[in-house]
């Protein structure tokens, strides 16, 4: 099969320039658009949506530091243009399905940290795309920097 478009979701850790090589060139090998996801939770999901403040000033500001950070980890890439760099707000999940059936995409590629125990059981990004996904999605094996 060969992908025409592929979504590359990462939270932009230095771990993910590895996935983004393999993406890079599977992209390159089948000819595909390659673009980059980054999604941001809400504040006040990570608080369970009850807090008594207004974070607005906090979110954008945490928007504005992300968007540095997504220039900066696709800089090393020039394929991804800022037209193919996308910073969302909401569910990972959630957003990352919506953006793979907006922008067309035939392959979603999420990093998987292989987490065991409690954290396995509570579930993952990446096992998260994979249910309900519009397309193939491909969990690469995240390695921590030594």
């Amino acid at each position: 099969m060969t992908y025409r478009h592929i979504l590359v979701a990462t939270d932009l850790s230095e771990e993910c320039h590895p996935l983004m090589e393999r993406a890079q060139a599977l992209a390159q090998a089948t000819g595909a658009r390659l673009s980059l996801v980054h999604v941001i939770e809400p504040m006040a999901m990570a608080f369970g949506g009850d807090v008594p403040m207004d974070l607005s000033l906090l979110q954008q500001q945490q928007f504005d530091q992300a968007r540095e950070r997504l220039d900066s980890f696709a800089g090393r890439y020039p394929e991804l243009t800022p037209d193919n760099r996308h910073l969302v707000y909401g569910q990972p999940r959630q957003e990352i399905h919506r953006l793979a059936s907006e922008q067309g995409c035939d392959l979603v590629i999420v990093g998987s940290h292989g987490r065991h125990g409690l954290a396995l059981l509570l579930g993952s990004t990446a096992n998260d795309v994979l249910h309900g996904a519009p397309c193939d999605v491909l969990a690469v094996r995240l390695k921590k920097p030594e």
